[in-house]
């Protein structure tokens, strides 16, 4: 057994992400298939069985790197490390990450394509559960995408391939969803790559540490979560909403590219002087 799972670490890393896909749903669909049958609400059950997939993740991560790669410390490997330099790299993405939503929404409202509004509801509230729930989606889908996917790519292709088959892949599997939803929100796509684009640059830039992805992914989800749920801004109108974004989603519109490319362009400037 052991052999072979040794053996597993030389076979090309589609066989690899596929041996560790299968596994993992091997392990998750026995315990999750009750908690779609015993529980009615649909909101507990999706938040109870995607924590549930990624403790098992996260559990089978540690399994992974130390039966395939004999990596005991492999979280580590892939940047995820509790010091003091990744605290400091977290809290200096999250500010920039919340700064650059901020910018995106100052500068329409600047040009009057939106207007501030008083919050219709308990702002901190809003503020700090924004602020968990962005931690959460930063943690989770950057140990993911750029510790563990992204750590499989480098073992086989070069950094340019492994940089752009992680934010392709990023981005269509935002897209898991009815081809209806698929449809509407698809202008949202270039964006989603960009973003990829930027957290992989920006790991770089820190030396392979995990702490600035998860903070710069966190600050703009919860940017733009205080806005969006806080109603703190609405639309004028004078531009068509495929400019300020479709949905009212900043990253369905060019203004949201356009801001994601100078973000990418900045970090991956920054990641050659590394």
């Amino acid at each position: 057994m052991k052999k072979n799972l040794v053996r597993l670490a030389e076979r090309p890393a589609p066989i690899r992400l596929g041996y560790f896909i299968l596994s993992l749903l091997l392990l998750w669909l026995p315990l999750a298939a009750p908690i779609y049958l015993l529980v009615n609400n649909s909101n507990l059950v999706s938040i109870l069985t995607m924590v549930l997939l990624y403790g098992l993740f996260i559990i089978l991560l540690r399994l992974w790197g130390k039966h395939v790669y004999q990596q005991p410390q492999i979280l580590r490997h892939y940047g995820l490390e509790f010091t003091r330099q990744n605290g400091v790299d977290l809290m200096r993405g999250l500010a920039m990450g919340i700064i650059n939503i901020l910018i995106l929404f100052g500068v329409q409202g600047l040009l009057g394509w939106l207007v501030w509004q008083e919050p219709k509801v308990f702002l901190l509230k809003v503020i700090l559960e924004g602020l968990i729930v962005a931690l959460g989606i930063g943690f989770a889908e950057e140990l993911l995408f750029r510790g563990w996917l992204l750590d499989e790519l480098q073992r086989d292709y070069s950094q340019p391939v492994a940089l752009w088959t992680d934010a392709i892949t990023f981005a269509i599997l935002h897209f898991i969803k009815p081809l209806a939803v698929i449809i509407q929100t698809l202008p949202q796509f270039p964006a989603l790559v960009l973003l990829g684009l930027t957290q992989v640059w920006g790991k770089r830039w820190h030396r392979g540490r995990l702490g600035f992805p998860i903070g710069l992914h966190g600050g703009l989800v919860w940017g733009y979560y205080i806005i969006n749920v806080g109603k703190l801004v609405k639309y004028s109108g004078q531009v068509p909403d495929w400019v300020t974004g479709v949905n009212n989603n900043p990253l369905q519109g060019v203004m949201g590219v356009l801001l994601m490319s100078a973000l990418a362009l900045w970090i991956r400037g920054q990641s050659l002087k590394n």
